[in-house]
């Protein structure tokens, strides 16, 4: 089971879902800014990703400046609930086939899902 979180307006998105279908491969999208990922769902990509919640963070959101998300001394849990808040502060896209995921940065970091 392939699953993408997508933002069809983001050509990295895009770009990582059409490589993934000319591969064969349909997966479920998830349009993530309409859907946003619950604390569970984040905190799994997270572990499948093997990132940080600062690491998965868009720094150049203004919704980044605006709530101050480089301060370093914000918890975890302060990061994922600005991230569900705000699911514009989400990297994108994220590619997950079963317990593993890639980053669509580049697009090419899913070939390490076959």
């Amino acid at each position: 089971m392939w699953t993408i979180y997508h933002n069809p307006r983001c050509s990295k998105s895009r770009q990582t879902l059409q490589l993934l279908q000319g591969r064969g491969v349909e997966p479920e999208v998830v349009l993530y800014l309409q859907t946003p990922p619950d604390k569970a769902q984040l905190q799994s990509l997270l572990k499948k990703l093997n990132l940080t919640a600062r690491q998965l963070l868009r720094s150049g959101e203004e919704s980044y400046k605006a709530l101050q998300l480089q301060d370093g001394s914000l918890s975890e849990e302060q990061l994922l609930q600005a991230m569900m808040t705000h699911p514009k502060l989400i990297e994108r896209p994220i590619v997950v086939k079963g317990n593993k995921a890639v980053l669509g940065r580049p697009p090419e970091n899913v070939l390490e899902l076959f």
